[in-house]
């Protein structure tokens, strides 16, 4: 038994998330089943918010690990630390959620090197246990216990994918940005503007989007236009926050750059912020 408080990991408020299909419902019966999820898509098109909103549904705690390329594997399920006793074990992110029944969340999976993810292999099948070798435990997972990985596949490459052994361990659920009248829809709320400013915001992304592959790597995500909505709400002129928020994040090439903006000055002419939000 862990003596760590469950309650510190649970999400007390509704995240606001606008269901674009049967996403919900879909989570919500492999959850029943404890079955591992993987979801796939677009940076910034709301896979992470989407797994708040379904702890918090569900009431369950969640914690959430960002990996990166130097994460080990005593990261994930812990290692022994020097304190003024001696050795002490301290359990790692992935330990703690399969002792206390948590959803563990593996944030872009792929940037974790692949002999790092394998450890999550015994908790993602029948035995859902995991092995502490250095300690000699075996931690077998609580029965609230989930696992859930995501990544965007357009970034993949052979030297950077999840192995088969991995990925038929998961039911999966690709994400893509909603559709525009949803866009406009969630922006509006999330940054609390006007839904005519919404909409032009929507309209610049999707020209962006269009480029993808034509000299982007990826087009304007949502989360990108909530960033730009909020600076124009704080009163920035629509063109600055647009460059700032939408413009400069997506590209250091000065033509594609220029692209960008002038897709921008398509919808947003230079005005006043007043006038911006007032249109």
């Amino acid at each position: 038994m862990s003596d760590i408080d469950p309650k510190q990991f649970r999400i007390e408020t509704e995240p606001y998330y606008r269901p674009v299909g049967n996403e919900i419902e879909q989570f919500s019966a492999a959850y029943d089943v404890r079955m591992p999820v993987m979801l796939k898509g677009p940076t910034g098109c709301g896979k992470s918010r989407f797994v708040e909103f379904m702890a918090w549904k569900l009431n369950k705690p969640l914690i959430t690990v960002a990996c990166n390329e130097d994460m080990t594997a005593s990261d994930l399920i812990g290692r022994f630390l020097l304190d003024i006793n001696g050795t002490k074990w301290q359990d790692g992110p992935l330990t703690i959620a399969a002792r206390i029944g948590a959803i563990c969340y593996l944030d872009e999976v792929v940037e974790a090197r692949q002999d790092t993810t394998v450890v999550i292999h015994p908790l993602t099948d029948h035995r859902r246990q995991l092995p502490l070798e250095k300690k000699g435990e075996v931690v077998n997972a609580h029965p609230d216990f989930q696992v859930v990985i995501s990544y965007n596949p357009g970034y993949q490459s052979m030297m950077k994918d999840l192995k088969q052994s991995t990925k038929q361990r998961f039911g999966a659920m690709s994400f893509d940005y909603p559709a525009s009248a949803v866009e406009v829809e969630i922006v509006a709320h999330e940054a609390g503007i006007d839904r005519s400013v919404a909409e032009r915001l929507v309209q610049v992304a999707e020209r962006s989007r269009n480029l993808k592959g034509h000299g982007l790597d990826e087009g304007m995500s949502t989360r990108l236009l909530v960033y730009a909505g909020q600076l124009i709400g704080k009163g920035i002129p629509a063109q600055a926050a647009c460059q700032m928020a939408l413009v400069e994040p997506l590209t250091d090439d000065l033509d594609m750059r220029d692209t960008l903006q002038a897709a921008v000055s398509t919808f947003f002419p230079k005005l006043s912020s007043s006038e911006d939000q007032a249109a």
